[in-house]
Protein backbone atom coordinates (compact mmCIF):
# COMPACT_ATOMS: atom_id res chain seq x y z
CA UNK A 1 0.00 0.00 0.00
CA UNK A 2 1.04 3.62 -0.50
CA UNK A 3 3.15 5.08 2.27
CA UNK A 4 2.72 8.81 1.66
CA UNK A 5 1.94 11.54 -0.83
CA UNK A 6 4.03 11.70 -3.99
CA UNK A 7 5.95 14.96 -3.56
CA UNK A 8 7.03 16.21 -6.98
CA UNK A 9 9.08 19.16 -8.17
CA UNK A 10 8.55 20.13 -11.81
CA UNK A 11 11.36 21.48 -14.00
CA UNK A 12 9.71 23.54 -16.73
CA UNK A 13 6.23 25.01 -16.22
CA UNK A 14 5.32 24.82 -19.89
CA UNK A 15 2.43 23.41 -21.90
CA UNK A 16 3.15 19.75 -21.10
CA UNK A 17 3.16 20.40 -17.39
CA UNK A 18 0.11 22.65 -17.65
CA UNK A 19 -1.79 19.76 -19.25
CA UNK A 20 -0.66 17.37 -16.52
CA UNK A 21 -1.48 19.82 -13.73
CA UNK A 22 -4.91 20.77 -15.06
CA UNK A 23 -5.65 17.15 -15.89
CA UNK A 24 -5.11 16.10 -12.29
CA UNK A 25 -7.62 18.74 -11.24
CA UNK A 26 -10.05 17.48 -13.89
CA UNK A 27 -9.98 14.00 -12.36
CA UNK A 28 -10.60 15.43 -8.90
CA UNK A 29 -13.94 16.79 -10.12
CA UNK A 30 -15.02 13.81 -12.26
CA UNK A 31 -15.73 10.19 -11.45
CA UNK A 32 -12.55 8.38 -12.41
CA UNK A 33 -14.39 5.19 -13.34
CA UNK A 34 -16.35 7.14 -15.96
CA UNK A 35 -13.45 9.23 -17.31
CA UNK A 36 -11.09 8.11 -20.04
CA UNK A 37 -7.33 8.52 -20.19
CA UNK A 38 -5.95 6.35 -17.37
CA UNK A 39 -3.83 3.25 -17.72
CA UNK A 40 -4.13 2.70 -13.95
CA UNK A 41 -6.71 4.33 -11.71
CA UNK A 42 -4.71 3.07 -8.73
CA UNK A 43 -1.06 2.09 -9.15
CA UNK A 44 0.78 0.38 -6.33
CA UNK A 45 -1.74 1.77 -3.87
CA UNK A 46 -1.31 5.34 -5.16
CA UNK A 47 -4.27 7.29 -6.54
CA UNK A 48 -4.01 10.36 -8.78
CA UNK A 49 -4.92 12.52 -5.79
CA UNK A 50 -1.74 11.33 -4.05
CA UNK A 51 0.38 13.28 -6.56
CA UNK A 52 1.12 16.77 -5.27
CA UNK A 53 3.52 19.36 -6.62
CA UNK A 54 5.68 20.77 -3.87
CA UNK A 55 8.11 22.84 -5.95
CA UNK A 56 8.39 24.28 -9.46
CA UNK A 57 11.19 25.84 -11.49
CA UNK A 58 11.21 27.82 -14.74
CA UNK A 59 13.24 30.42 -16.66
CA UNK A 60 10.46 32.72 -17.92
CA UNK A 61 10.16 36.10 -16.18
CA UNK A 62 6.34 35.94 -16.40
CA UNK A 63 6.32 32.67 -14.42
CA UNK A 64 9.15 32.97 -11.89
CA UNK A 65 7.80 34.41 -8.63
CA UNK A 66 4.15 33.62 -9.46
CA UNK A 67 1.97 31.02 -7.78
CA UNK A 68 1.95 27.77 -9.70
CA UNK A 69 -1.81 27.88 -10.20
CA UNK A 70 -1.35 31.16 -12.11
CA UNK A 71 1.92 30.34 -13.89
CA UNK A 72 0.43 27.36 -15.74
CA UNK A 73 -1.76 29.82 -17.70
CA UNK A 74 1.03 32.31 -18.46
CA UNK A 75 1.91 32.75 -22.14
CA UNK A 76 3.06 31.06 -24.26
CA UNK A 77 1.17 28.25 -22.49
CA UNK A 78 -2.09 27.53 -24.29
CA UNK A 79 -3.78 24.85 -22.16
CA UNK A 80 -7.14 25.84 -20.63
CA UNK A 81 -8.93 22.60 -19.87
CA UNK A 82 -9.75 23.85 -16.38
CA UNK A 83 -10.74 27.51 -16.24
CA UNK A 84 -9.26 28.17 -12.81
CA UNK A 85 -6.95 26.10 -10.66
CA UNK A 86 -7.37 26.07 -6.87
CA UNK A 87 -4.96 28.05 -4.71
CA UNK A 88 -1.57 26.57 -3.97
CA UNK A 89 1.31 27.57 -1.74
CA UNK A 90 3.84 26.69 -4.47
CA UNK A 91 5.69 29.63 -6.01
CA UNK A 92 7.69 29.11 -9.20
CA UNK A 93 11.40 29.41 -8.51
CA UNK A 94 14.18 30.61 -10.78
CA UNK A 95 15.98 28.00 -12.88
CA UNK A 96 19.27 28.53 -14.73
CA UNK A 97 18.68 29.16 -18.44
CA UNK A 98 21.82 27.38 -19.72
CA UNK A 99 20.80 25.87 -23.11
CA UNK A 100 17.12 25.56 -22.21
CA UNK A 101 15.86 28.16 -24.71
CA UNK A 102 16.36 27.90 -28.45
CA UNK A 103 16.80 30.95 -30.64
CA UNK A 104 13.25 30.83 -32.04
CA UNK A 105 11.63 30.47 -28.61
CA UNK A 106 13.30 33.68 -27.42
CA UNK A 107 10.70 35.57 -29.46
CA UNK A 108 8.02 34.18 -27.12
CA UNK A 109 9.78 33.62 -23.82
CA UNK A 110 11.67 36.37 -22.01
CA UNK A 111 14.18 34.66 -19.72
CA UNK A 112 14.68 35.85 -16.17
CA UNK A 113 18.03 37.44 -15.45
CA UNK A 114 19.81 34.67 -13.59
CA UNK A 115 21.68 35.03 -10.32
CA UNK A 116 25.28 33.77 -10.39
CA UNK A 117 25.07 30.01 -10.97
CA UNK A 118 26.73 29.12 -7.67
CA UNK A 119 24.23 31.23 -5.71
CA UNK A 120 21.27 29.97 -7.73
CA UNK A 121 22.29 26.32 -7.27
CA UNK A 122 22.54 26.80 -3.52
CA UNK A 123 19.07 28.38 -3.44
CA UNK A 124 17.58 25.58 -5.57
CA UNK A 125 18.97 22.84 -3.35
CA UNK A 126 17.74 24.63 -0.24
CA UNK A 127 14.24 25.04 -1.70
CA UNK A 128 14.00 21.37 -2.69
CA UNK A 129 15.04 20.30 0.80
CA UNK A 130 12.72 22.78 2.56
CA UNK A 131 9.71 21.63 0.49
CA UNK A 132 10.55 17.96 1.03
CA UNK A 133 10.44 17.34 -2.72
CA UNK A 134 11.19 13.67 -3.47
CA UNK A 135 10.88 13.36 -7.26
CA UNK A 136 12.00 15.77 -9.99
CA UNK A 137 9.87 15.72 -13.15
CA UNK A 138 11.90 17.11 -16.06
CA UNK A 139 9.79 18.89 -18.69
CA UNK A 140 12.46 21.09 -20.30
CA UNK A 141 12.46 21.80 -24.07
CA UNK A 142 14.02 19.40 -26.58
CA UNK A 143 17.75 19.99 -26.99
CA UNK A 144 18.38 21.18 -23.42
CA UNK A 145 21.42 18.95 -22.92
CA UNK A 146 23.30 21.07 -20.40
CA UNK A 147 20.14 22.04 -18.52
CA UNK A 148 18.92 18.44 -18.13
CA UNK A 149 22.36 17.29 -16.97
CA UNK A 150 22.36 20.17 -14.46
CA UNK A 151 19.03 19.01 -13.04
CA UNK A 152 20.14 15.37 -12.98
CA UNK A 153 23.03 16.50 -10.80
CA UNK A 154 20.60 18.46 -8.61
CA UNK A 155 18.49 15.30 -8.20
CA UNK A 156 21.55 13.38 -7.05
CA UNK A 157 22.67 16.13 -4.68
CA UNK A 158 19.22 16.51 -3.07
CA UNK A 159 18.47 12.79 -2.98
CA UNK A 160 15.52 12.97 -5.38
CA UNK A 161 14.28 10.41 -7.87
CA UNK A 162 13.93 11.64 -11.46
CA UNK A 163 11.49 11.21 -14.33
CA UNK A 164 13.05 12.53 -17.54
CA UNK A 165 10.41 13.31 -20.16
CA UNK A 166 12.66 14.60 -22.93
CA UNK A 167 15.25 13.11 -25.27
CA UNK A 168 18.40 14.03 -23.40
CA UNK A 169 19.84 10.65 -22.53
CA UNK A 170 20.18 10.26 -18.76
CA UNK A 171 18.48 6.98 -17.80
CA UNK A 172 19.74 5.45 -21.05
CA UNK A 173 23.28 6.73 -20.48
CA UNK A 174 25.25 4.07 -18.53
CA UNK A 175 27.32 6.71 -16.73
CA UNK A 176 24.31 8.67 -15.44
CA UNK A 177 22.33 5.50 -14.70
CA UNK A 178 25.25 4.24 -12.63
CA UNK A 179 25.36 7.51 -10.68
CA UNK A 180 21.70 7.16 -9.75
CA UNK A 181 22.27 3.52 -8.82
CA UNK A 182 25.20 4.41 -6.57
CA UNK A 183 23.19 7.21 -4.95
CA UNK A 184 20.35 4.80 -4.15
CA UNK A 185 17.89 6.74 -6.33
CA UNK A 186 15.52 5.58 -9.10
CA UNK A 187 15.24 7.19 -12.53
CA UNK A 188 12.70 6.70 -15.33
CA UNK A 189 13.64 7.84 -18.85
CA UNK A 190 14.20 8.98 -21.52
CA UNK A 191 11.74 10.88 -23.78
CA UNK A 192 8.14 10.26 -22.82
CA UNK A 193 6.15 8.00 -25.12
CA UNK A 194 2.71 9.45 -25.85
CA UNK A 195 -0.43 7.66 -24.73
CA UNK A 196 -1.71 7.52 -28.31
CA UNK A 197 0.88 9.40 -30.36
CA UNK A 198 2.69 9.14 -33.68
CA UNK A 199 5.57 7.00 -32.45
CA UNK A 200 3.50 4.45 -30.53
CA UNK A 201 1.12 4.12 -33.51
CA UNK A 202 3.99 3.94 -36.02
CA UNK A 203 5.91 1.27 -34.10
CA UNK A 204 2.73 -0.77 -33.59
CA UNK A 205 1.91 -0.73 -37.31
CA UNK A 206 5.52 -1.53 -38.23
CA UNK A 207 5.50 -4.52 -35.90
CA UNK A 208 2.15 -5.66 -37.29
CA UNK A 209 3.56 -5.67 -40.82
CA UNK A 210 6.75 -7.39 -39.68
CA UNK A 211 4.89 -10.04 -37.65
CA UNK A 212 2.64 -10.83 -40.64
CA UNK A 213 5.69 -11.69 -42.75
CA UNK A 214 5.55 -8.69 -45.06
CA UNK A 215 8.63 -6.64 -45.87
CA UNK A 216 8.89 -2.91 -45.17
CA UNK A 217 10.91 -1.12 -47.86
CA UNK A 218 10.50 2.50 -46.75
CA UNK A 219 8.67 4.38 -44.04
CA UNK A 220 8.38 7.90 -42.74
CA UNK A 221 6.75 9.82 -39.91
CA UNK A 222 6.34 13.58 -40.10
CA UNK A 223 4.86 15.70 -37.31
CA UNK A 224 3.71 19.31 -37.25
CA UNK A 225 2.26 21.43 -34.46
CA UNK A 226 1.79 24.97 -33.25
CA UNK A 227 3.06 25.09 -29.68
CA UNK A 228 6.39 26.21 -28.24
CA UNK A 229 7.78 22.68 -28.47
CA UNK A 230 7.50 22.71 -32.26
CA UNK A 231 8.79 26.28 -32.47
CA UNK A 232 11.82 25.20 -30.46
CA UNK A 233 12.41 22.28 -32.83
CA UNK A 234 12.73 24.58 -35.83
CA UNK A 235 16.33 24.86 -34.65
CA UNK A 236 17.80 21.79 -36.32
CA UNK A 237 20.78 21.62 -34.00
CA UNK A 238 18.46 20.75 -31.09
CA UNK A 239 16.88 17.77 -32.87
CA UNK A 240 19.65 15.17 -32.97
CA UNK A 241 18.63 13.25 -29.85
CA UNK A 242 14.91 13.60 -30.67
CA UNK A 243 15.34 11.95 -34.06
CA UNK A 244 17.51 9.21 -32.56
CA UNK A 245 14.89 8.56 -29.89
CA UNK A 246 11.90 8.37 -32.26
CA UNK A 247 13.73 6.36 -34.92
CA UNK A 248 15.15 3.78 -32.53
CA UNK A 249 11.69 3.32 -31.01
CA UNK A 250 10.30 2.21 -34.41
CA UNK A 251 13.39 0.34 -35.62
CA UNK A 252 13.47 -1.74 -32.44
CA UNK A 253 10.17 -3.39 -33.42
CA UNK A 254 11.56 -4.75 -36.69
CA UNK A 255 13.41 -8.05 -37.03
CA UNK A 256 15.68 -6.40 -39.59
CA UNK A 257 16.12 -2.64 -39.04
CA UNK A 258 15.86 -0.53 -42.16
CA UNK A 259 18.88 1.21 -43.73
CA UNK A 260 19.16 4.85 -42.65
CA UNK A 261 18.16 6.12 -46.10
CA UNK A 262 14.92 4.10 -46.03
CA UNK A 263 13.44 5.51 -42.84
CA UNK A 264 12.73 9.10 -41.80
CA UNK A 265 11.16 10.03 -38.49
CA UNK A 266 11.19 13.47 -36.99
CA UNK A 267 9.46 16.80 -36.40
CA UNK A 268 8.88 18.68 -39.62
CA UNK A 269 7.57 22.19 -39.03
CA UNK A 270 5.88 24.74 -36.81
CA UNK A 271 2.40 25.92 -37.84
CA UNK A 272 1.31 28.65 -35.38
CA UNK A 273 -2.47 28.35 -35.70
CA UNK A 274 -2.39 24.64 -34.74
CA UNK A 275 -1.55 25.66 -31.16
CA UNK A 276 -1.47 22.48 -29.00
CA UNK A 277 -2.85 20.35 -31.81
CA UNK A 278 -0.29 17.91 -33.24
CA UNK A 279 -0.70 16.29 -36.65
CA UNK A 280 1.22 13.11 -37.44
CA UNK A 281 1.57 11.71 -40.96
CA UNK A 282 2.88 8.16 -41.37
CA UNK A 283 3.49 6.05 -44.45
CA UNK A 284 4.71 2.47 -44.81
CA UNK A 285 5.60 1.00 -48.22
CA UNK A 286 6.42 -2.67 -48.57
CA UNK A 287 5.85 -6.05 -50.20
CA UNK A 288 3.74 -9.06 -49.25
CA UNK A 289 3.13 -12.47 -50.90
CA UNK A 290 5.02 -12.92 -54.18
CA UNK A 291 6.64 -9.50 -53.65
CA UNK A 292 3.36 -7.77 -54.46
CA UNK A 293 3.60 -4.14 -53.21
CA UNK A 294 1.35 -2.43 -50.67
CA UNK A 295 1.35 0.90 -48.90
CA UNK A 296 -0.56 2.52 -46.08
CA UNK A 297 -0.93 6.10 -44.90
CA UNK A 298 -2.14 7.29 -41.50
CA UNK A 299 -3.12 10.79 -40.37
CA UNK A 300 -3.25 11.21 -36.60
CA UNK A 301 -4.57 14.33 -34.84
CA UNK A 302 -3.97 14.60 -31.10
CA UNK A 303 -3.49 17.07 -28.28
CA UNK A 304 0.18 16.64 -27.43
CA UNK A 305 -0.26 17.64 -23.79
CA UNK A 306 -2.98 15.09 -23.07
CA UNK A 307 -0.73 12.45 -24.61
CA UNK A 308 2.04 13.35 -22.18
CA UNK A 309 -0.03 13.71 -19.01
CA UNK A 310 -1.65 10.30 -19.33
CA UNK A 311 1.78 8.66 -19.16
CA UNK A 312 3.52 10.97 -16.69
CA UNK A 313 1.14 10.11 -13.87
CA UNK A 314 2.12 6.43 -14.08
CA UNK A 315 5.84 7.17 -14.41
CA UNK A 316 5.68 9.33 -11.27
CA UNK A 317 3.85 6.67 -9.31
CA UNK A 318 6.37 4.01 -10.36
CA UNK A 319 9.22 6.29 -9.25
CA UNK A 320 7.53 6.67 -5.86
CA UNK A 321 7.08 2.90 -5.52
CA UNK A 322 10.80 2.48 -6.16
CA UNK A 323 11.57 5.06 -3.46
CA UNK A 324 9.30 3.20 -1.04
CA UNK A 325 11.08 -0.07 -1.76
CA UNK A 326 14.59 1.34 -1.77
CA UNK A 327 15.08 0.41 -5.44
CA UNK A 328 17.68 2.43 -7.30
CA UNK A 329 19.02 3.09 -10.76
CA UNK A 330 17.14 2.93 -14.04
CA UNK A 331 13.70 1.32 -13.67
CA UNK A 332 13.66 -1.06 -16.63
CA UNK A 333 9.96 -1.88 -17.02
CA UNK A 334 8.62 1.66 -16.53
CA UNK A 335 11.36 3.10 -18.75
CA UNK A 336 10.64 0.57 -21.51
CA UNK A 337 6.88 1.14 -21.49
CA UNK A 338 6.61 4.85 -20.74
CA UNK A 339 9.61 6.17 -22.70
CA UNK A 340 10.75 6.21 -26.34
CA UNK A 341 14.45 5.79 -25.56
CA UNK A 342 14.96 3.38 -22.66
CA UNK A 343 18.34 1.67 -22.28
CA UNK A 344 16.83 -1.45 -23.87
CA UNK A 345 13.84 -1.57 -26.20
CA UNK A 346 11.09 -4.15 -25.73
CA UNK A 347 7.91 -4.87 -27.67
CA UNK A 348 5.08 -2.92 -26.06
CA UNK A 349 3.13 -5.96 -24.78
CA UNK A 350 6.33 -7.23 -23.13
CA UNK A 351 7.12 -3.81 -21.64
CA UNK A 352 3.56 -3.49 -20.36
CA UNK A 353 3.85 -6.82 -18.56
CA UNK A 354 7.18 -5.69 -17.12
CA UNK A 355 5.40 -2.67 -15.62
CA UNK A 356 2.71 -4.86 -14.11
CA UNK A 357 5.40 -7.15 -12.66
CA UNK A 358 7.21 -4.12 -11.26
CA UNK A 359 4.03 -2.83 -9.61
CA UNK A 360 3.42 -6.29 -8.13
CA UNK A 361 6.99 -6.42 -6.83
CA UNK A 362 8.05 -9.33 -9.06
CA UNK A 363 11.61 -9.57 -10.34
Amino acid sequence: MANSKIRVGVIGVGNCFSGLYQGLQYYKTHKIDEAAGLMHTILGGYKLSDIEFTSAFDVADNKVGRNLNEAVYAKPNAVEWVKEMPDTAVTVQESPVLDGLGIFVLDRVRPVKNKPLEVLTRDIKKHIEETDTRILLCYLPVGSQKAVEYWAKIALDTHCAMVNCLPVFIASNPVWASRFKQAGLPIVGDDIKAQVGSTIVHRTLAKLVDDRGAAIDTTYQINVGGNTDFLNMKEQGRLTSKKISKTSSVQSNLRHPLPEDKIYIGPSDFIPFLSNKKLGFMRIEGRMWADIPFNMEIRLEVDDKANSGGVSVDALRCAQIALDRGQSGMLEGPSAYFMKHPPKQYADPVARQMVEDFIAGKK
